[in-house]
């Protein structure tokens, strides 16, 4: 089988040793680069470990002669948009589980109209996680509130909205949270 795990490792800006300690469980840079190269035959459980911990689809590392992969032409830097220096890709994003989506209808602190924010739901109890970013809290009747989290206890989560001026909100024991995780934005 034909992989493209180091086309992807390299577009995400990997290394075979940051690949390998992502892999749940952890094994060697060498093990990775033998997986890469097919010195080493690639199983299916090494190919949706590999995709794991590089955060993609197993589908994504299988070349199946067409792609829906974006070349890199350029990187752009301080002195301006150079040729990379190695042949690289962009995956376009695809949704996890558990994830859900908030657009924006309107403009709103960061945030422009008909951006899309993709969110990762959280246990509550995880929420140290998402301190200082935007988060997702739903609310009694159907209503949400979107802000950025800046502080948190036992029970109550603490929310400053995005807009200017607004009043910080608190939050008891929400059933979940969704922290912001990727922003989409057409230009």
């Amino acid at each position: 089988m034909i992989t493209r795990i180091r086309e992807v490792r390299r577009a995400r800006g990997l290394t075979l040793d940051d690949v390998a300690r992502r892999c749940e469980p952890p094994t060697t840079a060498q093990t990775i680069g033998r997986l890469e190269t097919g010195t080493r035959t690639v199983s299916i459980g090494w190919l949706n470990r590999i995709a794991r911990a590089l955060g993609v689809d197993a589908q994504d590392l299988v070349d199946a002669g067409e792609t829906s992969d974006l070349q890199v032409v350029a990187v752009l830097g301080p002195t301006g948009a150079l040729a990379p220096r190695n042949k690289a890709i962009v995956v376009p994003p695809r949704a996890e589980a558990g994830q859900v989506a908030i657009v924006v209808g309107s403009g709103i602190g960061d945030y422009r109209s008909g951006d899309e924010i993709w969110c990762e739901r959280l246990d509550p109890a995880a929420s140290a996680q998402a301190l200082n970013r935007d988060i997702l809290v739903p609310r009694p009747a159907g209503r949400f509130l979107f802000g950025r989290l800046i502080n948190r206890d036992e029970e109550r989560l603490q929310i400053l909205p995005l807009e200017a001026g607004g009043r910080q909100q608190v939050v008891a024991n929400p059933p979940w949270i969704a922290v912001a995780t990727r922003l989409i934005r057409k230009l």
